[in-house]
């Protein structure tokens, strides 16, 4: 097979949570094991950084792979999803990993992983670890896929673990409460090992205290100890937590491993991640007259921090193309959505997409009005047409609707 072709069937053969939702979770880490053991443990070979939470979980290990190359070294860096391509998941210092590594892991596994059901996520933690492994990177940021406890990613003994924040998402999977989704994310937190919390509330520090305890794991929480960021790229005012969140990991790195990362180093490396590492979609500006940007915010926590920051811009129109997945709670995210502003109802193009007629009819019980339009594109195209110099268009709602626009 071909690239194309490797990443089709990786895509249509297997289960995988983007397409399938609830299905394609697994409630334990067997087939993790018989995956890794299969490949000669390659996680053993690596100095991790392991990043779960609910939200700025990509950007935080974004901003630490950009510190840690700025720093000087080889720097694995895993997360997901992806936005355009399937290697993004995958980079050294900001390299997607390449297409012939891809598929001649999986032509050299397939039988492997047909015979034992691998699915979608544990073939690609698989390929990444094996990836990370040969390259003999100095550091690999791992970001937890869902979860933490049963998550693929969580059979590794990092150097550090980081817990960026709790809000209720993918309930169905995690729990209806903020105390039982920090229990699923503290699952990463492991005997003897450091880890750091972004931030916590009433329901959730207690929880972590007493994983921590458990683990004898000294613990940190970043958000009652960094009182002082620097200037970063990525301008969403969400960033201030995840800016904590990493210089307090990367104090604890410095202090307990043999990291030299200097002070030049954290400045320059939070001013150059898209640079250092390629992230998009965070605040990300597209275009200028009409101010367009374009972010992955996708839940309650996420989306109502991006929406006040866009009461701070000046405009005259606000334009809102919006689309979401199957399974999102429109009662609790729709509310935080301004009415004044013009919609634009669109369908990510995945089998999850939520119906815009749907979304349209919903959102309208919220008093917020516009019109369906067939695609992400068509929507955004429409936006652009509509709005003045003056006017901002934002464009959000689900993570495949940005991807879309990029």
């Amino acid at each position: 097979m071909n690239y194309q072709e490797t990443i089709n069937w990786m895509f249509n053969q297997l289960p995988m949570y983007q397409l399938q939702g609830t299905t394609a979770y697994k409630k334990d880490l067997t087939n993790t094991h018989l995956l890794l053991t299969h490949l000669n443990n390659p996680q053993e070979k690596l100095n991790c950084i392991h990043v779960a939470g609910t939200n700025g979980k990509g950007s935080t290990s974004h901003l630490l792979a950009s510190i840690l190359q700025e720093a000087g070294y080889k720097v694995g860096l895993y997360t997901s999803p992806h936005l355009k391509d399937f290697r993004e998941r995958i980079k050294i210092n900001g390299k997607d990993i390449s297409e012939e590594f891809v598929t001649d892991f999986i032509h050299e596994h397939k039988v492997f992983f047909e015979s034992n059901d691998m699915s979608f996520f544990e073939m690609t933690v698989g390929l990444a670890f094996d990836y990370f492994a040969k390259e003999k990177v100095n550091v690999a940021i791992i970001e937890v896929g869902m979860g933490g406890r049963l998550d693929a990613t969580n059979i590794i003994t990092p150097l550090v673990s980081v817990i960026t924040n709790i809000g209720l998402d993918h309930t169905q999977f995690l729990g209806t409460t903020l105390e039982d989704i920090a229990f699923e994310k503290a699952g990463i937190i492991k005997p003897n090992i450091p880890v750091i919390i972004g931030e916590y509330t009433p329901e959730t520090k207690p929880v972590f205290l007493d994983k921590a305890e458990a683990c004898n794991s000294e613990i940190y929480f970043a958000s009652d100890l960094i009182s002082k960021t620097y200037p970063s790229d990525l301008i969403g005012d969400y960033q201030l937590h995840n800016k904590k969140t990493v210089l307090q990991t990367i104090t604890v790195l410095k202090n307990k491993t043999k990291f030299k990362i200097t002070p030049e180093n954290i400045k320059s490396g939070l001013l150059h991640v898209v640079k250092n590492t390629g992230l998009q979609g965070r605040w990300q500006q597209l275009k200028e007259f009409p101010k367009v940007i374009c972010d992955t915010a996708h839940n309650k926590n996420g989306l109502k921090i991006v929406l006040n920051q866009i009461q701070k811009e000046e405009f005259i129109t606000l334009h809102i193309v919006l689309g979401v997945v199957n399974d999102k709670d429109l009662d609790e995210i729709l509310p935080l959505f301004p009415k004044k502003a013009h919609y634009y109802f669109c369908k990510p193009n995945i089998y999850r997409g939520l119906d815009t007629h749907i979304l349209k009819q919903k959102a309208a019980s919220f008093d917020l009005k516009g019109e369906v339009y067939n695609s992400v594109s068509e929507a955004y195209r429409n936006a652009v047409k509509n709005a003045t110099k003056s006017d901002f268009i934002y464009i959000g709602g689900s993570t495949f609707v940005v991807a879309e626009i990029l």
